[in-house]
């Protein structure tokens, strides 16, 4: 479609606290050197994403002859006192608990709702022009295909696997600006031939 809106998801490369399975929201840590064998992607207009040191290193290996548009709001959750904590920490802790249950009503201590980080994310992606790539973490990339999804979907439903592009597609930049449902959704690999 000549109008249609698209947008491309990309999450970002693992970390070591990713490697641990521990909630690492704000903490700014750096991808795995061994996470730094990629090919660059040929598809590249307009990347941004968030400001955190490892959504900027993924879009810089990824598309190095781009520019990166750092932007706050779309980091992960900030995980409160949950941060760093895996689930065998944390899963005797009735808050912890109640916020897995329902993430939108509760928020970590000291952390985020995922209304708040809604709020934020949605906000930011009013601003992306059409066939923006938007390098962030799996929180977000949920969100959006939540909210956004043809086919209801439960926020922790969504599997994110590091490594795969999710392609989103409006039949044009008004349904998308309306908050319209996408007319598809699709995940691509990164690494299977250096394009989108």
């Amino acid at each position: 479609m000549a109008d249609s809106f698209v947008l491309h998801l990309v999450r970002h490369l693992p970390t070591q606290g990713n490697e641990d399975r521990k909630y690492i929201g704000w903490t700014d840590e750096p991808i795995l050197e061994s996470a730094k064998a990629v090919h660059p992607l040929a598809l590249a207009r307009f990347v941004c994403g968030s400001d955190l040191l490892r959504a900027r290193q993924t879009a810089a290996l990824y598309f190095p002859n781009e520019r990166y548009k750092e932007d706050c709001n779309f980091r992960e959750c900030n995980f409160g006192e949950f941060e760093g904590k895996t689930y065998a920490d944390l899963e005797k802790d009735t808050d912890y608990r109640q916020w897995i249950d329902d993430p939108y009503a509760n928020a970590p201590r000291g952390g985020e709702s995922l209304v708040e980080v809604e709020n934020r994310v949605m906000s930011a992606l009013k601003m992306v022009p059409k066939d923006a790539i938007i390098v962030t973490h799996g929180g977000p990339i949920r969100i959006i295909l939540t909210k956004f999804s043809p086919i209801q979907n439960e926020f922790w439903s969504w599997k994110i696997p590091r490594g795969y592009c999710y392609r989103l597609e409006w039949e044009n930049q008004r349904a998308f600006k309306e908050g319209q449902a996408c007319i598809s959704i699709s995940a691509v690999p990164t690494t299977a031939n250096g394009t989108m």
